[in-house]
C-alpha cells in the first residue's frame, strides 16, 4: 500500500473540498495536511504527494504559506509520484500551466495530468477529484 500525503492550501474552502475528495478516493492510506502542518523534512515519509493550491492574485500559487513550502519541497520531490491540484474563479487556468512547467523545469514527472476545478467543486468535479486519488493508490 502506498503512503500518500494530501497537502493543500484554501482560502474559500473550495481546494479543502477537493483535497477531501481526493483523500476519499485514495482511502485509508492517504493523509491530509494542510500546507501550514506539512513540513519538507515529511516528503521522505510518502510514496505519492498531491499538492493542491487555488489560483490566486494575477494567476498564481498563493505566496505567504503555500509558495514557500512549495518551493521547499520541490527539490525533494524527485523520484517522487506527484499530483497538482486546485480551483480558480477568474482566468482560464494559467498558475496551473506555470505550476505544471515549473515542476517539469525541476526534473518531476508528474502521476497525472493537473487537476483543476472551476470554482466550488460540483459533484462532477468531486468525482474527478476522487478518481485522481484512486490513481495515486495503485
Amino acid at each position: 500500500m502506498k503512503n500518500i500525503a494530501i497537502v493543500y492550501w484554501s482560502g474559500t474552502g473550495n481546494t479543502k473540498i477537493m483535497a477531501e475528495s481526493i483523500q476519499e478516493g485514495a482511502g485509508e492510506s492517504a493523509k491530509l495536511f494542510t500546507a501550514e502542518e506539512f513540513t519538507p523534512e515529511m516528503v521522505d515519509e510518502y510514496d505519492v504527494l498531491a499538492f493542491g493550491c487555488p489560483s490566486m492574485g494575477a494567476e498564481e500559487l498563493e505566496e505567504d504559506v503555500f509558495r514557500p513550502l512549495w518551493d521547499d519541497v520541490l527539490p525533494k520531490l524527485n523520484g517522487k509520484s506527484v499530483a497538482l491540484f486546485g480551483s480558480y474563479g477568474w482566468g482560464d487556468g494559467e498558475w496551473m500551466r506555470l505550476w505544471e512547467e515549473e515542476a517539469n523545469d525541476a526534473g518531476i514527472e508528474l502521476a497525472q495530468p493537473c487537476l483543476i476545478v472551476h470554482e466550488t467543486p460540483d459533484e462532477e468535479g468531486m468525482d474527478e477529484c476522487r478518481s485522481l486519488g484512486q490513481n495515486l493508490a495503485f
